[in-house]
């Protein structure tokens, strides 16, 4: 895709399942990649030609911000956060061992604010950015089981929302994108897509034209709204 050739991306949770999907994608498209994960060695299995890898932990502020430095030092500018990062499990609230909780808001919700505060000043002195934030349906989960991941899920929803209304008037998009149910390690058993069914809608996102929409919520490249079930 020439939209994506020369671009400089950053995609953290890339070490598996969606997030090395789409670094891999995007790198065959041209783009230079920024790889991310905790898990070293997963990276290491992707790692080089268009695709550098740098071990991170999200939940780590100075190592976002060392991770962003990494991509201006190596390629001067940062057109695309792909905050990918993340963990599932269901367990009832008093079934929730102590600091369970705080992981699941920690990885999902302060990665992608770390991300976004790390990038942010690169993208508006370039005047041009797309943050693609990966959120689910169970945000607006009500059922046993979600407290955790529904809670970052619907923290991330809010702070892609303020992002996009803070980035209005400069030619940077933050938007949400909704995976669907896809095999990955937080998601196994039958009828799942393969991670790569979700390039398509990456790619869309990653290369919206200056004017597109901004503060929304996509799944498979169609606007999906949130909570609207329950009028919110």
């Amino acid at each position: 895709m020439q939209e994506l050739a020369g671009k400089v991306v950053i995609v953290t949770g890339a070490a598996s399942g969606i997030g090395r999907a789409i670094a891999r994608a995007f790198a065959a498209d041209g783009a230079d990649v920024v790889a991310a994960d905790v898990n070293a060695a997963g990276l290491a299995e992707i790692a080089g030609g268009a695709i550098v890898a740098a071990p991170t932990d999200v939940t780590d502020a100075a190592q976002v911000r060392e991770l962003a430095d990494t991509a201006l030092q190596r390629f001067g500018r940062i057109d695309v956060l792909f905050n990918n990062a993340g963990l599932g499990w269901r367990r009832r609230i008093e079934e929730i061992e102590h600091g369970d909780f705080e992981r699941m808001i920690a990885v999902h919700l302060f990665g992608a604010f770390h991300g976004l505060r790390a990038v942010l000043p690169a993208m508006r002195a370039q005047g041009y950015g797309r943050v693609v934030n990966t959120l689910s349906r169970g945000a607006e989960a009500h059922a046993p089981g979600w407290a955790a991941y529904g809670a970052a899920k619907a923290g991330l929803l809010a702070l892609t929302r303020v992002a996009a209304a803070e980035c209005e008037g400069v030619d940077i998009l933050v938007n949400g994108m909704i995976p669907g149910p896809t095999r990955s390690g937080m998601m196994s058993g039958p009828n799942l897509q393969e991670p790569e069914a979700v390039v398509p809608s990456a790619r869309w996102l990653a290369t919206l034209p200056a004017g597109g929409p901004s503060g929304k919520v996509f799944w498979n490249m169609k606007e999906y709204r949130l909570f609207a079930a329950e009028g919110g």
